[in-house]
C-alpha cells in the first residue's frame, strides 16, 4: 500500500504542533473560526506556523471568511493551502486560489450518499476534496465532532481529484476507515483530543503510527 497523507487538524499550542510534526503528520492545520474550541489568533498562529514550516504542510482553515481577511492570514502565517469548510462556492473558492495564489481543499458534509455529488462542482479548483460528517442539527459549527458516517459510501468514488477522509477518526479505528472507505488521506482533529479542542501529544503519535502500520497491510 503507498503512503496515506496525514492531516492533524485544529492544534493550538507549540508542544502539540510539535508532536505532531515529529510524529511524521504530511499537513498541520491551523483553524481561524471564533466558533470553534480550536480557534487560533493571527499572533499565535505565526508562532505555530513556524515551528512547522518546512517540516509539514500548514493548512488554514476558515469558514466563509471574506477574502480581506484570507489575505492577511495569507500574508503574515503564510499557509500551503487553504481549507475552506462552510458555504463557499465554487467560484469564491476559484477566486481565493487565484488571488491568494494557494491551493484549496473543499470540506463537503457527509450524511448520506446524495451528498457526495457536492463535491463534482470542486474539482477543478480543489487539490483535494475532503469529505466530513455533517454536524448536528444544533451546531453551528461545521466540523470537528468527532461524529462518523458510512465511510464505505466513498468506496466507489471516481473523482478527478484526491480525497480526504475525516469525521469520527481515531488512533483505534482508522485503520478500519482507510480499509473502509479506500482513503489515500485522512484528517483527524477531535479524535486525538483529550477534552473538547485539547489536543493529546500521545493520541497525535498514536494516530500517525496507526495509519502508518496501515500502509503494511497488503490489500
Amino acid at each position: 500500500m503507498s503512503r496515506i497523507l496525514i492531516k492533524i487538524c485544529g492544534l493550538s499550542t507549540p508542544e502539540t504542533m510539535e508532536a505532531a510534526v515529529d510524529a511524521g503528520a504530511d499537513m498541520v492545520g491551523l483553524v481561524f473560526f471564533p466558533k470553534s474550541p480550536r480557534h487560533v489568533s493571527l499572533s499565535d498562529a505565526c508562532r505555530l506556523a513556524d515551528i512547522a514550516r518546512g517540516r509539514s504542510q500548514i493548512v488554514a482553515l476558515s469558514v466563509d471568511m471574506d477574502l480581506p481577511s484570507l489575505q492577511r492570514i495569507n500574508e503574515l502565517v503564510r499557509p500551503d493551502l487553504f481549507q475552506f469548510h462552510g458555504q463557499e462556492t465554487p467560484e469564491a473558492c476559484a477566486a481565493a486560489r487565484v488571488m491568494l495564489r494557494t491551493r484549496i481543499i473543499k470540506a463537503i458534509g457527509v450524511r448520506e450518499a446524495a451528498d457526495l455529488d457536492a463535491a463534482l462542482p470542486y474539482v477543478t479548483v480543489s487539490e483535494h476534496i475532503l469529505f466530513d460528517a455533517k454536524p448536528p442539527k444544533d451546531s453551528d459549527v461545521p466540523g470537528g465532532h468527532g461524529v462518523a458516517y458510512d465511510w464505505s459510501l466513498l468506496k466507489a468514488l471516481d473523482l478527478p481529484r484526491p480525497f480526504m477522509l475525516s469525521g469520527g477518526l481515531d488512533p483505534a479505528n482508522v485503520a478500519t476507515a482507510i480499509a473502509t472507505s479506500g482513503a489515500r488521506a485522512v484528517d483527524v482533529s477531535s479524535g486525538v483530543e483529550r477534552a473538547k479542542g485539547v489536543k493529546d501529544s500521545e493520541l497525535i503519535r498514536a494516530f500517525v503510527a496507526a495509519v502508518r502500520s496501515a500502509e503494511d497491510v497488503k490489500e
